[in-house]
């Protein structure tokens, strides 16, 4: 492993500089650790609730199927079509930020009321297959929302854990090698001065030096 690292200014003032950059790293670490906690919290959360929101969703489905195949038995396919007015539900999705992570919260459904003029169906198996449409559209919302949400806490989660991993096993175990190598090239220069010096005082300096 090279200890050299970009913009490592020599001597003293190297060792000042990694001491600084080793406790950002440091503190960097535990502040990702932090944040992967909560978000694998999170993740559990997400997850229960879009096992949830699916189970809701295909419950609604095989209902929706039901009454379906239902009104068309007793009133006919034609029936069926005419209970539509042909307008279509809309969906807004509500937005959040949190821990870095952005994702849908909630999804408002606004279905469209029966127009005055709409087909009045002969049966009520038409008017419980147009309540189980209305339940498939917001709980499919609802699923899509749960789902995409676990997605981006999963994708977030994954990669504070690939930093975090970085951060420990690659760039902390470089600033401290090279933190280790820069300790002993100045042990080594503060002992040839200090030979210098000695050499310097002459044979003065040799009987003081001598215990």
């Amino acid at each position: 492993m090279t200890t050299r690292l970009r913009g490592l200014p020599p001597g003293r003032a190297g060792r000042m500089w990694l001491a600084r950059r080793l406790e950002v790293a440091t503190r960097g670490g535990e502040l990702l650790e932090q944040k992967l906690r909560i978000l694998l919290s999170e993740e559990q959360d997400f997850a229960l609730r879009a096992a949830r929101a699916r189970t809701e969703w295909e419950s609604a489905v095989t209902d929706l199927d039901q009454w379906t195949l239902r009104s068309a038995m007793l009133s006919g396919e034609r029936a069926v079509r005419l209970a539509s007015n042909g307008e279509t539900a809309s969906v807004h999705v509500v937005w959040r930020l949190t821990m870095g992570v952005h994702y849908p919260a909630a999804a408002e459904c606004t279905i469209p009321s029966p127009a005055a003029t709409a087909f009045t169906p002969d049966n009520s198996a038409v008017a419980q297959a147009a309540r189980a449409a209305e339940r498939v559209v917001r709980a499919g919302a609802d699923c899509a929302v749960a789902e995409t949400a676990l997605g981006s806490v999963r994708a977030e989660a994954h990669a504070t854990r690939r930093k975090l991993r970085a951060l420990r096993e690659r760039w902390i175990p470089r600033l401290e090698a090279a933190q280790s190598t820069l300790l002993l090239a100045l042990d080594d220069e503060e002992h040839d001065e200090h030979v210098r010096l000695r050499w310097a005082a002459g044979p003065t300096g040799e009987r003081e030096a001598r215990p």
